[in-house]
């Protein structure tokens, strides 16, 4: 499979890029063929949600986050089967994203939906959301921008609004109606067996 290298690709070519440096910030100019307001979603899966709002936003781009490469060739199939212009797709870690490559103030929306909630006590240190991913965030989304959060599970979720809400550069904002109307494939599987989903939203001040 062809990974794309240029602002802009073919049927035929993938929507997966594959950073020429893991050391240094992304050009995202280099990514899209228009520059357009970026959002990012973290552990994409198998793309359910990330397809389907860049399809109803082709006036922003999207970056699909995700680690495995099978969900990752997911992904691909479904964007260029829907013929997306505005999506690419990265193998990398969520956080090391967030933290090393992101470029300061690109971001307007990160989506984190359903990540791992690690629930033995033992193991929580290993949970994306915590202080120093907040401080993260906030330096690569724009001003204004917003943190988008979805969980199963309530342990997790107090932690996650306990972390925003402690941060200086966050306050709470709602999320839309449209926005929660796309939903993923782990929610979509939460749904069938009338598992709660919690969400949040936290705008940079």
């Amino acid at each position: 499979m062809n990974e794309v290298s240029s602002s802009s690709t073919t049927p035929e070519q993938s929507l997966i890029y594959q950073p020429s440096s893991i050391i240094d910030r992304l050009a995202l100019n280099s990514l899209f063929p228009k520059p357009q307001p970026l959002e990012v979603e973290l552990g994409s899966g198998d793309g359910s949600f990330i397809v389907q709002w860049a399809a109803l936003h082709p006036e922003r781009n999207f970056l699909a986050v995700e680690r495995l490469l099978g969900r990752l060739r997911k992904i691909d199939k479904k964007g260029r089967r829907a013929g997306l212009q505005n999506l690419r797709a990265v193998r990398l870690e969520a956080w090391y994203l967030v933290e090393y490559l992101l470029p300061p103030g690109c971001v307007s929306a990160l989506h984190i939906y359903f990540p791992d909630p690690w629930p033995k006590r033992k193991h929580r240190k290993n949970r994306l959301i915590n202080a120093a991913f907040a401080e993260a965030a906030a330096r690569a989304l724009a001003s204004e921008g917003v943190v988008y959060l979805r969980t199963d599970d309530p342990d997790y979720f107090k932690q996650m609004l306990e972390v925003f809400a402690a941060h200086q550069n966050f306050r709470p904002t709602q999320t839309q109606a449209d926005l929660q109307g796309v939903i993923t494939d782990f929610e979509r599987e939460f749904k069938k067996r009338g598992v709660a989903t919690l969400s949040a939203a936290y705008a940079r001040i």
